[in-house]
C-alpha cells in the first residue's frame, strides 16, 4: 500500500484551538512552504482555503486536520464541503514532542509530516444520523453513571436510616425503594438529622426516577434511528440498540475503513501474535475503541448465553484446548467481521 506521500503534491497540517487554527503547507517530501495562523469560524477557513489555492493551484493536495471532531470540526466541515480531501491527524508521538518542541506551528508541522509517511490516514467521522447516535450514547453513559452513583448515596443513607424505616426498605429491591421513597410523607417528630435524611431520600429517589424516564427515552429514539439506518443490525442475535448505535457510530460510514480487518483493529479484537518456541498463540488486543471492544464482548456474552451456534462452537473450541479468554477473543473478532459486513452492504 502506497503511502500519502506518493499520492498528493502538497499536504496541508492544521492544528485547531478554541479561537484560532494555524496550518503549515508542505511539498511531498516534508518541506515547510508557509504558515498561516486563521480565525476559528468560517471567514477564517475560507481565507485558509484560498491561501491553500493560491499557493497549490492544480496540485493534489491533503487537508491533515488535529481534532477534526473536536475543535477541528468547523473547519473540517468547511473543506468537506468545499470538495477538499480532509484526514484525521495521528496522535504526535511525546518523544517527538520533547524533542523538537511545542508551538501551533510546529504542531502543525508535525501532523503534516506524519501522515506523509503513513500508508493508513484516518477520514474523520461523519455528521448527520451518525452523530446523532453518538449524542445519543454520550448521554445514555452519562445518565447511566449519574444513576449508579445517585443509587449508591440513596444506599448509604438508607443504611444509616431510623430503625422502622431501615427495616421496612430492606425487604424491597431497589426499584420498589424508590417508587416507595418518591412517596415519602415527612414524618413528625423527628430530630433534625432524620428530617433532613427524610428530605434527601425523597430528593434522591425522584431523580433516580427522571433518570429512569430519561433512560427510556434514550433507548427508543437509539431503537429509532439505528432501524433507520441498519436494521439488520437488530436481527443479530445479542445485538441491541446500544450495542448497534455503538458499532454504527465507529464505522461512520462507507470509505472510511478498508476492509474488515481494520474494524476489527479498531475495535481492538484482531488477533495480536503472542508467540515463542514451540508455542504458538495469541493474545487480545489492548488497544482500540475500548466501547466498541465493550459492545462486541457484550455481544458475545449474550450468545454464549442465548444462541445455540454460539455454545456449540465455545463446546468444540473447548475440546480443542482453548482457553476462556482465547475463545472470547475469536468470537469477538468473528463479530466484528460480522458487523462490518453488515454495516458495509446495508448502512
Amino acid at each position: 500500500m502506497s503511502i500519502l506521500a506518493e499520492r498528493v503534491d502538497v499536504v496541508i497540517g492544521v492544528d485547531t484551538h478554541t479561537d484560532s487554527h494555524t496550518a503549515a503547507l508542505l511539498t511531498k517530501a516534508g518541506a515547510l512552504l508557509a504558515e498561516l495562523t486563521v480565525t476559528a469560524d468560517d471567514a477564517g477557513a475560507a481565507t485558509l482555503l484560498a491561501w491553500v489555492a493560491g499557493r497549490a493551484e492544480g496540485q493534489r493536495r491533503a487537508w491533515v486536520v488535529d481534532g477534526a471532531r473536536s475543535h477541528g470540526v468547523g473547519v473540517s466541515r468547511y473543506l468537506l464541503g468545499a470538495g477538499e480531501a480532509v484526514y484525521d491527524a495521528a496522535r504526535i508521538p511525546g518523544a517527538a514532542r520533547r524533542r523538537g518542541g511545542k508551538s501551533d506551528q510546529l504542531d502543525a508541522v508535525q501532523v503534516a509530516r506524519i501522515a506523509l509517511t503513513a500508508t493508513k490516514v484516518s477520514i474523520p467521522r461523519g455528521d448527520g444520523d451518525r452523530e446523532a447516535l453518538r449524542i445519543l450514547h454520550t448521554a445514555r453513559r452519562h445518565y447511566t453513571d449519574t444513576r449508579t452513583a445517585t443509587v449508591n448515596l440513596l444506599k448509604s443513607l438508607i443504611l444509616t436510616a431510623e430503625d422502622r424505616l431501615r427495616a421496612h426498605l430492606r425487604t424491597l429491591n431497589t426499584d420498589q425503594q424508590v417508587r416507595h421513597l418518591r412517596h415519602l410523607d415527612p414524618a413528625t417528630g423527628l430530630d433534625t438529622a432524620d428530617r433532613i435524611r427524610h428530605e434527601h431520600l425523597h430528593a434522591l429517589a425522584t431523580q433516580i426516577a427522571v433518570l429512569d424516564q430519561a433512560l427510556a427515552d434514550n433507548l427508543k429514539q437509539l431503537r429509532t434511528l439505528v432501524h433507520a439506518m441498519c436494521p439488520a443490525l437488530l436481527d443479530q442475535p445479542g445485538v441491541g440498540p446500544v450495542s448497534a448505535a455503538i458499532a454504527l457510530t465507529a464505522w461512520s460510514h462507507k470509505g472510511r475503513l478498508r476492509n474488515e480487518a481494520a474494524f476489527a483493529a479498531l475495535a481492538g479484537v484482531n488477533p495480536i501474535p503472542a508467540s515463542s518456541g514451540r508455542t504458538v498463540r495469541h493474545r487480545l488486543n489492548r488497544g482500540g475503541d475500548r466501547t466498541l471492544n465493550a459492545a462486541a464482548h457484550t455481544i458475545a456474552t449474550s450468545r454464549r448465553m442465548h444462541h445455540q451456534h454460539t455454545r456449540d462452537y465455545v463446546a468444540r473450541r473447548t475440546a480443542e484446548g482453548k482457553t476462556p479468554k482465547e475463545i472470547n477473543r475469536c468470537l469477538k473478532r468473528y463479530i466484528a467481521r460480522q458487523l462490518f459486513r453488515i454495516m458495509q452492504a446495508t448502512a
